[in-house]
C-alpha cells in the first residue's frame, strides 16, 4: 500500500522559458516554489490542490495523450483573458452532457489543457 503525501504533474518541455512564460504569465499560475539556476531551472507551480513541475529539457514534445483538467470559477472570463492574451482556443466554451462546462487549449509543446467550470447546481458540488 502506497500513502502519497502530496502529487504533482511533471511536464519537461521543449523550451522551459517558453512554457514558464505560457504558464506563470499567461495562464498566470502562482509560483509554490523554484529550484536550480538559469534556464534551465525548475518552476513548481500551484493548480489548486496539486502542482505543475517544469523542469529539464525535451528534445520533443510529448506524444498525445497528456492532458491537463484544471477547475476555474468562471470559463467564459478565463476565455476572454485568454484569447486576448492571444492564447488559441482550441475549443470554445461549452456545457457538457455531464453537465461540466469545459473549454481547451494547448500549452506551447501541444499538451491538452481542459479548463472546466462546475455549475452550482451540478451533483459535483452536493454530497449526497
Amino acid at each position: 500500500m502506497v500513502h502519497v503525501l502530496s502529487s504533482r504533474t511533471l511536464l519537461r518541455p521543449v523550451d522551459p522559458e517558453r512554457s514558464r512564460t505560457f504558464y506563470g504569465e499567461v495562464l498566470g499560475l502562482d509560483i509554490y516554489r523554484e529550484f536550480g539556476t538559469g534556464p534551465e531551472r525548475g518552476t513548481v507551480y500551484f493548480l489548486g490542490g496539486g502542482f505543475l513541475e517544469l523542469s529539464g529539457r525535451a528534445e520533443r514534445a510529448p506524444s498525445p495523450g497528456i492532458q491537463l483538467w484544471l477547475q476555474v470559477a468562471d470559463v467564459a472570463a478565463a476565455h476572454d483573458g485568454l484569447r486576448s492574451g492571444g492564447v488559441e482556443i482550441v475549443r470554445e466554451p461549452r456545457q457538457e452532457p455531464w453537465g461540466l462546462i469545459e473549454m481547451w487549449i494547448k500549452d506551447p509543446d501541444g499538451n491538452d489543457i481542459v479548463l472546466v467550470e462546475v455549475p452550482a447546481d451540478h451533483p459535483l458540488r452536493h454530497r449526497p
